[in-house]
């Protein structure tokens, strides 16, 4: 894939996450606020109500601000070229539970459901599927 092509796949997962995560896992993502530089989604993300604050760093980095929700942090999905000169694609996850102990046993919990089938790990599997596929059907 090109980097334009996974970028308008990154935008579109920014947009509405229901496109690119394993099914079921979000039921509602809404765009309810857009600047020049930013964008605010609301979203059910693994039966959990978050709002997110979205910046783009054009054919970059897609940056989710972790507003609301059971998590602080972010979630950065980044594009660069290796040391070859080959296009990759990094998911970074900075985020800790709100009111909750650092490294505590609910992070712990946390941190074994993000590796699961309902996790981090298969968002971002999925997410390169979805993109796969869309550039496969002509649509990005």
């Amino acid at each position: 894939m090109t980097r334009e092509q996974i970028w308008k796949g990154l935008e579109l997962k920014a947009r509405d996450a229901r496109l690119f995560l394993p099914a079921g896992l979000s039921t509602r993502c809404d765009v309810v606020e857009e600047s020049a530089t930013q964008f605010v989604r609301e979203a059910t993300i693994a039966g959990s109500d978050l709002r997110e604050i979205i910046t783009l760093e054009e054919q970059r980095k897609v940056t989710f601000f972790q507003a609301t929700g059971p998590r602080a942090g972010a979630i950065v999905n980044e594009l660069f070229e290796d040391e070859a000169g080959e296009l990759q694609l990094k998911f970074h996850c900075y985020l800790g539970l709100r009111d909750k102990a650092p490294s505590g046993p609910e992070e712990q919990a946390e941190q074994q459901q993000f590796d699961s089938d309902k996790g981090y790990k298969a968002a971002l599997l999925s997410t390169l599927k979805r993109t796969r596929d869309l550039v496969a059907e002509g649509r990005l």
